[in-house]
């Protein structure tokens, strides 16, 4: 009876043992707030072929039509690589949003019919942006991304939709091989 109930004991213990790594090892949270870019310092072919797709599809469409587009909503006159690593990640950020939401619009039904997987890729890339920029929410911006933001905003008010959409889909490269690159390579970014 006295072997059993010592076994029991080296169970309980060894369970609560266990239990006690675990939590320790995963703080209640921490999974959720770490902020973890590395895996798009390259995306895969196959997440890259769906945009490609959209814009060939696109390409085809802008031949067709008559579009005259002024402005170049995303130009800027320097490179991610000299903003603070969390400028950087809040440009990425931005640049996504107004990405999907210009997307989320797109009317032509040849082209959005293209459009779920990019938007999935897209959306979950700026979740992953939004986790790393609450880390820090009281970071003051870059006199630069300032100026960059506010450049933004004044382009889609004066922008018609058929322009902000051929922006959006010439820059998506760029947003991705580019600027979200630079981002996930934080300091390293040269």
């Amino acid at each position: 009876l006295l072997g059993s109930m010592m076994g029991v004991g080296y169970r309980v213990l060894l369970v609560l043992s266990l239990w006690v790594m675990t939590a320790e090892a995963f703080p209640k949270g921490a999974l959720r707030t770490k902020c973890h870019l590395a895996k798009y310092k390259s995306l895969p072919p196959r997440e890259l072929e769906a945009f490609k797709k959209t814009k060939d599809k696109f390409e085809d469409i802008l031949l067709l039509s008559d579009r005259k587009c002024n402005t170049r909503i995303f130009h800027r006159n320097w490179e991610v690589k000299e903003l603070s690593v969390h400028d950087r990640v809040i440009l990425v950020e931005k640049e996504l949003d107004f990405t999907i939401n210009t997307l989320e619009d797109v009317e032509d039904p040849s082209l959005s019919k293209l459009l779920p997987r990019p938007l999935e890729i897209l959306s979950q890339i700026r979740e992953d942006l939004r986790r790393c920029t609450r880390q820090t929410p009281s970071h003051s911006h870059s006199k630069r991304l300032n100026s960059w933001l506010q450049n933004l905003q004044a382009s889609k008010e004066m922008e018609s939709p058929a322009c902000l959409e051929a922006s959006v889909i010439l820059n998506l490269f760029r947003l991705l091989n580019e600027d979200l690159r630079c981002a996930a390579y934080t300091e390293l970014c040269v």
